[in-house]
Order: structure tokens, then sequence, then C-alpha cells
């Protein structure tokens, strides 16, 4: 009985533990209205108010909150001081069993928050921004060389390699921009070659991203640049366009736009009818979600369980979910009214669609995970209820009210991300960015850029307007 009783008492303590504090992202509305609604020196109070999340569980949200409000307010070097700690907060992680088991016992969200493996990648997009904006070009390319190298070592991990983001064509498209922008053309027109294969191999059928026309514009000017006349005439042919080079005496403008926010996270509750198949050997699936999971108690260290899993008919189970924030404006474009020259911007990166295909392609791994969890949980539940009926109902509302899905993440990103690239004269131009959206609603934002000769100029821009989440069934 002192064995069970011991089992009730962690219990209570796990709900002490996790209802009986607030938590940064708990606390974290107020700053997520501030940065939603654009008051971004006001989310930056909030941060900086909060400084002790940085030494807490939820320390690696609060590094990439503040790296992107730092990088919106203009300060890149700042930004990427709290980038470079998710980095290395990313790297460690791994490496801490302690966090692991913590979520196998008691609750995913009692631990410190482990990112989606898209938001990992996305720190070095970041980074990269960052480093374009202090002119720092050669660390650029370290970062956007990272994004890829990381999604090779993430995909690798799993034996079924079944991620579909298992390689980014922005990235690629990105390196490129900044390979050309080094005077580099012949790496920038391998770049963009590998980047116009990512699109048309994998992004047009797992994300509905096909390759912009600027990549295929830039593709065709390298190749021209560097001589390559087959190369030239074999993209022409395949673009159903031909090259036509720019007047001298001009520079470029690459224009970066972040459309809305990103996807929040929910939870929905999965239940699973257990079957036995013998030699510890079970099956848990659910008909209505079409899950089917086998489980080992053999081979998942778990001998003692066998006899403890016979007894369960049922399983619930509390599962992450995104929930999208629809972006209020759905296009843009770049006006220079004194040279009458409009240029859309177009989509290279759906961050909302990355983000539900990669928690899809790891809700397998993810409730596999969690059936070990819950499984010993009811065992005890079941344990205890043979020997006192009452604290076994005491058992079954802990085990209810902990069980509960990790909502938690990365809440400042983008809902996706935009480019485009203007050849301007040489001098000082105004630009105008107009942005619509399918209500009519509109808004412009004008930028002052210098131009030089045969240099690249960056910018970027974030538009935050989003509606209010919705499931996607």
């Amino acid at each position: 009985m002192t064995k069970k009783l011991n089992i009730v008492a962690c219990s209570m303590l796990t709900i002490f533990l996790f209802y009986g504090c607030a938590t940064y992202y708990q606390k974290s509305i107020e700053f997520g209205q501030d940065f939603s609604a654009g008051n971004i020196e006001a989310a930056r109070a909030f941060l900086e108010k909060n400084k002790k999340a940085a030494e807490k569980k939820d320390r690696l949200l609060y590094f990439l909150d503040r790296g992107v409000v730092e990088q919106m307010l203009g300060n890149y070097a700042e930004s990427n001081q709290y980038f470079e700690e998710a980095y290395i907060y990313v790297d460690d992680f791994g490496k801490n069993f302690a966090n692991d088991l913590l979520g196998m016992i008691a609750n995913p969200m009692l631990k410190p928050y482990k990112p989606e493996e898209f938001e990992t990648v996305l720190i070095h997009y970041y980074k990269a921004i960052n480093f374009i904006q202090l002119n720092q070009l050669d660390e650029a390319l370290v970062e956007v060389r990272r994004i890829n190298i990381r999604l090779n070592e993430l995909n690798d991990r799993y034996q079924d390699k079944k991620n579909r983001y298992k390689k980014d064509a922005f990235a690629l498209n990105l390196m490129g921009i900044i390979y050309e922008a080094k005077g580099d053309i012949n790496n920038a027109f391998i770049a963009y070659r590998n980047s116009l294969e990512a699109y048309d191999s994998l992004y047009i059928k797992e994300f509905s991203v096909s390759a912009p026309k600027q990549l295929k514009l830039d593709l065709l000017r390298t190749a021209y640049k560097l001589g390559f006349k087959q190369e030239l005439q074999f993209f022409e042919k395949q673009f159903g366009f031909n090259y036509q080079a720019s007047n001298e005496n001009t520079g470029d403008l690459v224009f970066f736009w972040m459309n809305g926010l990103g996807p929040v996270k929910g939870e929905f509750s999965l239940n699973l009818s257990t079957f036995n198949n013998g030699n510890g050997a079970f099956t848990f699936a659910n008909e209505s979600e079409g899950f089917s999971i086998p489980y080992n108690t053999a081979s998942n260290n778990s001998a003692n369980q066998s006899s403890d899993f016979s007894d369960l008919k049922f399983v619930r189970m509390a599962v992450p979910k995104y929930r999208t924030r629809p972006t209020v404006y759905n296009q843009a474009k770049l006006v220079v009214d004194s040279l009458a020259y409009t240029m859309p911007l177009e989509l290279v990166e759906d961050v909302n669609r990355i983000a539900f295909v990669n928690l899809q392609d790891r809700m397998f791994r993810e409730i596999s995970k969690s059936i070990g969890r819950l499984a010993i949980k009811q065992a005890a539940e079941l344990a205890v209820r043979q020997q006192n009926d009452d604290l076994g109902s005491v058992l079954s509302i802990l085990n209810a009210a902990t069980e509960k899905a990790d909502t938690r993440n990365w809440q400042t990103l983008p809902n996706s991300i935009y480019y485009t690239r203007l050849t301007l004269p040489v001098g000082k131009q105004q630009v105008k960015l107009i942005t619509k959206g399918a209500n009519k609603s509109s808004d412009t934002t004008i930028f002052n850029v210098d131009i030089q000769s045969n240099k690249t100029r960056f910018q970027t821009f974030h538009s935050l307007e989003s509606f209010a989440p919705q499931s996607i069934n």
C-alpha cells in the first residue's frame, strides 16, 4: 500500500508543480498581444521585464521571441546574440536525458521546451538575415548552409526517413542570392539550380509552392554572366522566356516580405482501443483517426508492463494540433513611382504549411512515445484500485488532470515569406510596399534605399496582421 500511496503523492506533486506557478509561456499573452498589434517596443519591454524566463524551462521560447523582436527593431547584432543562445540550447537539449524522463513520467509541459524541427531550422534563417543586414555575407552563408545540413541530420535520426520537410528550397535560393551579392557568380548559379530542383521535386508536391519566376530570372542571368550558353538555352526553353540583359549603371534591391503570423498549438484527445497480441506485444488503434500503432513492452524495456497492459482496454491521450492564423493580406507588390515600375512579390516559403506537415510527420512517433507514458500511469491506477478503490479514483483524477499535450510553440514566426528583386538606377530611390487582402484591405509602407552600381541592397518587412486562429481538419 505504501508504494501505491507514493504513486498518488507523486501525482499530486506533479499537479502542484504544473499548476502552482505561471510560466513565461502562460504570462506571454501580454507579449503576444503587443507583438501582433505591432507594438514592438512594448513587446521588448515585456521581455526585458521577464529576463528570468531565460533561465527557466521556457527559455528557448524567450530566446526566439527576443531574437525576432530585436531584429524588427533593427538591433541585428543583439538579435543574433539571442538566436545564438537558442542555437546552443537546441544542440545541448538532446544531451539531457533527464528532460525526456520527466516528460515520460509526468507531463511534457513540465520539461524544458523542445522545439519542432522546422523551428530549429528557422533559427538559421533569422541569423542569416541579421548577418546580411550587418553586411557580413560570409557569416550569412554559413547560416544558410546550416539549414539543409540540419535537415539532413534531423532526417537521419529516423529509420524510415519519412519526413517530408527534408530539404529547404528557399534556403538554397537565399544562398544563391548571397553568393551573387558577394560576386561569386559560379556558386550563385549552382545554388539557384539546386533551389529550382528542390522546388520542382519537393515543394510543389508537399507544400504547394512552385519555383518563383524571380528565381528563374536569377538562374538565367547567372548562366548568361558565366557564358554558359548551353545551360542558358536549356533553361530558356524550359521556362518559356528568354533572358534580357539589364542596363548599365544599375544596382539591385532584394526585398523579403514576411507575411502574417505562424500557427499556434492546441490539443485534441485521442481515444485508443488496446489489443493484446501476446508475447508482450500490443496494438493501440483508433479507427476514426486511422491510427494503428504496435507497442512491444520488451523492446521498450518494459517487460514488467506486459501483465499490467493486459488489463487496459482503452487509452486516452492528449495530442498537439496546430491552428492556423489566416493572413489579412494575400498579395503584395513593390512600386517605384518615379520609374513607373511595379514588381509583385512571390511566395518562397510557406512556414504555416511546413509546420503542419512537420507535426503530422512526427505524430506517429509522438503517439508511440505517449502510449508508454499513459500505459504506465493507467497500469498504476489499476494496481492502486485493486488495493483501495478510493485511492484508485483519486489517481484516476490526477492522471486525467496531468494528461496534457505540449502546446508551446514559437509564435512570432511569419505565416509565409515572399521576395522579389528590383534592378534600379544608381542613386536614392523611394520604394513602396503595397499589400492587399481578399477583403479589399490595403496598406502602404515607404522605404528609401540608396542604390549603388553593381551592388545588392537588402530590405525586410514583416506584416503582422492576422485573423484569429482556426482549426484545419
